[in-house]
């Protein structure tokens, strides 16, 4: 399974990249902080870890908690859907950030969504359509790389997307002017 960092950072490179996108062309508010958040909810699903040592104690194995319910398609469903609700009310800008509960929701989504799919592709596989089906999807494509470098290849990536992403901040927000 594709390491910690790699679940932050995946997402939160993603928003990033749109926003500068965005403001560039637009030239209207998108709040930073809403990097920070896909980053943070590209970590969630694996709030699973969580459930299991609380029913580990009631005999629930790993197996049975991690990948079932909260990597399926219908754990970001849900933060779309209050996405939608949200957009529907009016929505009040919260500070002085600008953000809007609609867009948090959808940065949400955007981060539990790629939690699941670099999952899904990576390694291991996912219960895309649990509860409704128990069918697994997952490509295992770590598996596919020869010994010893299966099991070097996520450290590796974890150490590649920080140094560029260090890179990218260097290059287009001069990181070097808060140190």
């Amino acid at each position: 399974m594709p390491l910690a960092v790699t679940h932050f950072l995946i997402p939160a490179i993603i928003v990033a990249i749109f926003r500068d996108i965005y403001k560039s062309k637009t030239k209207k508010k998108f709040p930073l902080h809403y990097v920070l958040i896909t980053g943070l909810a590209g970590l969630l699903p694996d709030l699973d870890f969580l459930a299991f040592a609380i029913l580990n104690f009631f005999g629930f194995s790993l197996n049975q908690v991690h990948r079932i319910f909260s990597h399926s398609i219908f754990f970001p469903l849900f933060f779309l859907i209050l996405c939608f609700i949200f957009l529907t009310v009016k929505n009040k800008e919260l500070g002085k950030h600008k953000m809007t509960f609609h867009g948090i929701f959808f940065i949400i989504f955007l981060g539990t969504l790629s939690h699941i799919i670099l999952d899904a592709l990576l390694s291991g596989t996912v219960y895309i359509f649990y509860p409704i089906s128990q069918t697994e999807f997952g490509l295992n494509l770590i598996n596919l790389l020869p010994n010893p470098f299966n099991s070097l290849f996520l450290p590796i990536l974890d150490a590649a997307l920080l140094i560029l992403w260090m890179i990218y901040i260097e290059w287009k927000h001069k990181l070097s002017d808060f140190i």
